[in-house]
């Protein structure tokens, strides 16, 4: 089980973005008719935007714009709608002061995204997906997330094979990092993601989840990636089969302390209000011991 890491671990920093004291967390704005946590809710540029500024209320510290679905078994769009959707949203958030994030795999969408306003490159296929966007976001110096990622979301369920999942996935993510490091990303620009979900069973994702201090010894800030997922649907099921999406929130909650006691950077949700105050409490409980051994 992951044992809580010390204070100073869920303060890492990244350059480019504000420090904190706690963990970060990250809303979700999901500009697409067919994502699997809100059924396309906010698929049109205004209810996109509205969501985003609502997430930002609630207390999320970045909004994850993205506009192409990374379900299981979704198809691809092409970059000139995925820019089409991303584009305006970045825009406006960012003119509004929001810290935004784009969730993307294509250079050219990032680059669109971050001439838009756009601070971070949230890239869920770790730099394999387009071998042209680490360069761009060497080139930008912006933060970039690397997640673990095996192939497109059409296939990826056909290699969740792993001979000790967590110990591969760090494997595999530490390639990575050398190999966008390689194409002239700054290290301190880093975030890794294991991907929960991504080429994983449930069994995997909860093998991750409790072994975050090995991802941790990466040395690279973690965000943790858990929200609304299937296996929290699996197990919150029952006679009627697994829990729908929407009644997934407390359980990401729940996640969310776990990985913020384990010294994850970051988290990244859909329901920003209880996830946010979930990490201020660890913060707090994190400083009430450091105050009473200091």
């Amino acid at each position: 089980m992951t044992k809580p890491g010390p204070a100073a671990t869920s303060q890492s920093e990244v350059r480019g973005l504000p420090s904190l004291d706690r963990c970060r967390v990250m809303g979700v704005v999901n500009v697409t008719p067919d994502s699997f946590s809100d059924g396309g809710a906010f698929s049109d540029t205004h209810s996109a935007v509205e969501h985003g500024l609502a997430l930002a209320a609630a207390g999320a510290d970045i909004v994850d714009v993205g506009g192409e679905s990374t379900r299981p078994g979704a198809a691809r769009i092409d970059a000139d709608e995925e820019r089409r959707r991303v584009e305006p949203v970045v825009s406006a958030l960012a003119a509004a002061g929001v810290v935004v994030s784009i969730d993307t795999m294509r250079a050219s969408t990032a680059a669109a995204a971050l001439e838009a306003g756009a601070s971070v490159v949230n890239d869920v296929s770790g730099g394999r997906a387009d071998p042209q966007l680490p360069p761009l976001v060497a080139e930008a110096g912006v933060p970039y997330v690397v997640m673990h990622w095996r192939a497109h979301s059409a296939e990826m369920q056909q290699h969740a094979d792993y001979a000790d999942v967590v110990r591969d996935v760090c494997d595999e993510l530490r390639e990575r990092v050398d190999d966008v490091v390689a194409a002239g990303v700054d290290p301190a620009h880093l975030i890794v993601d294991p991907g929960l979900g991504f080429a994983k069973t449930p069994e995997h994702n909860w093998a991750l989840l409790t072994r975050l201090d090995e991802l941790l010894a990466l040395g690279r800030p973690l965000l943790v990636g858990a929200s609304r997922k299937s296996f929290l649907g699996t197990l919150l099921a029952d006679d009627a089969g697994p829990r729908p999406t929407a009644g997934r929130d407390d359980a990401t909650a729940a996640l969310t302390v776990v990985a913020a006691l384990a010294g994850a950077w970051g988290v990244r949700v859909h329901d920003v209000r209880a996830n946010a105050d979930a990490v201020r409490v660890v913060a707090r409980l994190r400083a009430e011991s450091v105050g009473a051994t200091a």
